[in-house]
């Protein structure tokens, strides 16, 4: 029919597309992500794609709630984008997270569709409560230090044994109310996820600029973050790496392999030092030996670890000549902080800041 506005009329055996102008605007409360409503003796269902012009509409599709995804991921690059075509959002360090939501039930995955429920209960109660039903969003969860993102706090306990303060940041939709939204632009996404929610700590929405990039780049890191995301403003949600999705690091720090370890020396328990490398070509390539950044409780849940992986000859394709190493198989990945790469392949200053669980060994190579 004409004249429809946002919301459908229900009955036992058919869902007509629209309902009459003049039809009862629903509560505040329930106005979100297909909920019903009440009113004049009918059942009425909020259209959440009310917004949506017919251009976007056309790229809707229906589609059963997905059990995971596979998340987009962007390209590290040194390449400034700029212009209206692009919007970027804060890097965040932290942890990947998809968050789909079904009959009131919540499910928490890393990229790799590893089950994080158990390690963030308040983000998935959270969630819970929320009036949405039936999406699917993408984000990170992250924990703060001062007003800075810390992958360490996130790892590590603090030393009164309570952890760090986690929240989603969410900044992508991917599933609303039985239909999938990978295709529309991202600026339409990021509206659609704006009205979906009712965002309740801790789950809080990532904010977006667009203007001048190299200019939004150097003022990130004059405050000490991590870098930007640039995001192609028309751009559809697709699942993978692409270069719709751009990183621009201010400092760094990437994933490592770990492929050993060195005895303790001195005061130091457990382990030395952590042999890492990256892959090449399909070869793991040592890349040096970290041995600062740990707490006697990361050094205990490493070697606890590591202990299991042992074995005789090195997993790099250049071993180094250590006579206290002990060889493992390079299935643990850390997060490592670091000055620069230097010419021979090596990082200089090294730091550990905490394992990631959710990263495919793989999948790491030099950034």
């Amino acid at each position: 029919e004409r004249g429809c506005v946002g919301a459908v009329v229900l009955s036992t055996d058919t869902v007509t597309p629209c309902y009459p102008a003049g039809a009862p605007r629903p509560p505040a409360e329930v106005a979100r992500n297909g909920l019903m409503f009440a009113a004049r003796g009918k059942m009425y269902r909020v259209d959440p794609f009310e917004r949506l012009g017919e251009p976007e509409r056309a790229l809707l599709r229906p589609a059963p709630l997905p059990t995971h995804v596979e998340p987009m991921k962007a390209v590290l690059t040194r390449e400034h984008t700029t212009g209206p075509g692009w919007v970027y959002e804060r890097k965040l360090d932290g942890i990947r997270c998809i968050a789909i939501k079904g009959d009131g039930r919540v499910r928490l995955l890393s990229r790799n569709a590893l089950s994080l429920d158990a390690r963030f209960p308040e983000i998935r109660d959270a969630l819970a409560a929320d009036p949405a039903d039936r999406f699917v969003v993408d984000g990170e969860v992250v924990a703060f230090v001062g007003r800075q993102t810390s992958f360490a706090a996130l790892q590590q306990r603090s030393d009164d044994g309570h952890p760090a303060r986690p929240l989603l940041y969410l900044f992508d939709i991917l599933h609303l109310a039985g239909t999938d939204t990978t295709a529309l632009p991202q600026r339409a996404r990021k509206a659609l996820l704006r009205d979906a929610l009712r965002w309740d700590d801790p789950v809080r929405l990532t904010v977006h600029r667009g203007g001048d990039g190299p200019a939004l780049h150097r003022e990130a890191c004059r405050k000490g973050w991590e870098g930007l995301i640039a995001k192609r403003a028309d751009a559809p949600y697709v699942h993978g790496r692409s270069r719709d999705w751009l990183k621009l690091k201010c400092d760094a720090a990437q994933e490592m392999v770990i492929g050993g370890w060195t005895a303790p020396r001195g005061s130091r328990t457990d382990l030395g030092a952590l042999l890492i490398g990256v892959h090449d070509d399909g070869r793991l390539r040592y890349a040096g030996k970290v041995g600062t950044g740990f707490t006697h409780a990361t050094l205990r849940d490493l070697a606890a670890r590591l202990a299991p992986l042992r074995r005789d000859t090195s997993p790099f394709a250049d071993a180094p000549r250590l006579r206290d190493a002990t060889w493992v198989e390079p299935r643990l990945v850390a997060q490592v902080g670091f000055t620069e790469w230097t010419r021979d392949g090596r990082l200089r200053h090294p730091r550990f800041l905490g394992l990631r669980d959710d990263k495919d060994p793989e999948e790491v190579v030099r950034e």
